[in-house]
This record gives C-alpha cells, structure tokens and sequence, in this order.
C-alpha cells in the first residue's frame, strides 16, 4: 500500500532531477545536529548569503502532514509524536520532489541545503539507492551542541513554535533517537573525511562566522 502511494507522490512532478543530471546534478550539502542546534536558524542565513536552497526533512515532513487529502498526514503525524524516525521512502520522495520543483523553476538553483537528513542507517542507504549518480554529496554540516541546551533551546522554542513536538517527553525520545540513529551517520561520514564540524552552543552570530568560513574554504 505504502509504496503504491509513493508511486503516485513521485508521478506527480516531472522528473526534473533525472534530465538536469545531464547538465548539472544536484549539489548537496547534509545539515545534520540534535533538535535545537539552530539548524533552521544557520541555514537561513546561508540561503541569505550564499546560492543554496534550503530544504528541511522536517518541514516536507509536517507541511505534508497538514496538507489537506495527504495520504501520508496521519501515519507522519503518529511518528513524529512518538519521536520516531519517518519512514524513508516517503522522506526521500519529498525531498525528490522539492529539489525538482525548485530546479524547474529555476535550473541555476542545484545547491541543497537537506536540514535532519539522512537520520539513520535506513535513511542513508535510501539515499543511496534513489539517489546514487543524480546528486554529489559535498559534504555534512554538522552543528554539535549538548543536550541539554537543544532541550532548553526548543522548550524555549515550543513556547511560541506551535509544534507537537517541542514539548519535554517528545524532547527526550527525539535526543535518544538522535543519539542512536543519527550520530553513527555523522561518524560514518567522519571517516570519509566529509564532516565540518561547528560548535553550535555558541550564539547566533559567532556560529554564523564559523559556518561562512567552512563554506568559503569548501567554495
């Protein structure tokens, strides 16, 4: 049933991704760190000073969920309250279908920004079998912060975010799973030589001045 939906999800947009592979291919940067590392923040100030687009798994993700005759809304809606990882098949046809609308409407738009993604082991080896040859992983923008700030930070967030999720015990099962799924990706790409670290317990700014130097050295 799952993947008869996915059919139609993928259907829906022209294969834009597929044919612009030709000419150019997507230019991915992973943007990965616990909930509350300012992942959001640093990434829209990159779309303001640099030429990427900014696409996050959790937005697609909830934007999906509210989407009126979604046929994915509720079972999105159950993981995310229960802070578990989305199935991959549906995370990885949003994100198909985002970077294929942006490059239509616009074909010098193929630098990604992919905000919480790949979160585990099934998400990367999605990745790798749908997109393996039509997208260059550059590399993993990895903003590192303790959990006990991403806590504070997104029950300070919660108060005014209006998400499900920013609340203490959903908190506490999305660290877990970060910490359990995600940070064994981050060491895997570690080994590959493709993380750039930046300590995101900063503040705002001086994370920012960390991020522009790693991203003019990359170019």
């Amino acid at each position: 049933m799952i993947f008869h939906l996915l059919s139609r999800l993928s259907a829906k947009v022209p294969s834009v991704v597929y044919r612009a592979a030709l000419i150019m291919k997507p230019q991915v940067v992973f943007v990965l760190g616990g909930p509350g590392a300012g992942k959001g923040t640093q990434c829209a100030r990159i779309v303001e000073n640099y030429s990427y687009t900014h696409l996050s798994a959790g937005d697609l993700l909830r934007a999906e969920r509210s989407r009126e005759g979604s046929e994915f809304g509720q079972l999105i809606d159950s993981y995310i309250k229960d802070g578990k990882i989305v199935p991959v098949e549906i995370t990885i046809n949003l994100l198909r279908k985002a970077m294929e609308e942006t490059m239509e409407m616009d074909e010098k738009k193929f630098r990604f920004l992919i905000d919480g993604f790949p979160r585990n082991e099934d998400n990367l080896q999605g990745w790798t079998t749908v997109m393996e040859g039509k997208a260059n992983v550059k590399f993993v923008l990895f903003f590192d912060c303790t959990s006990e700030v991403c806590i504070d930070r997104c029950l300070e967030r919660g108060k005014s975010s209006g998400r499900t999720d920013d609340n203490r015990a959903s908190l506490e099962k999305r660290i877990q799973t970060y910490l359990q799924s995600t940070r064994p990706i981050i060491s895997l790409y570690e080994k590959q030589g493709k993380v750039r670290t930046v300590d995101a317990s900063c503040g705002v700014d001086e994370v920012f001045d960390n991020v522009k130097a790693i991203l003019d050295k990359e170019g």
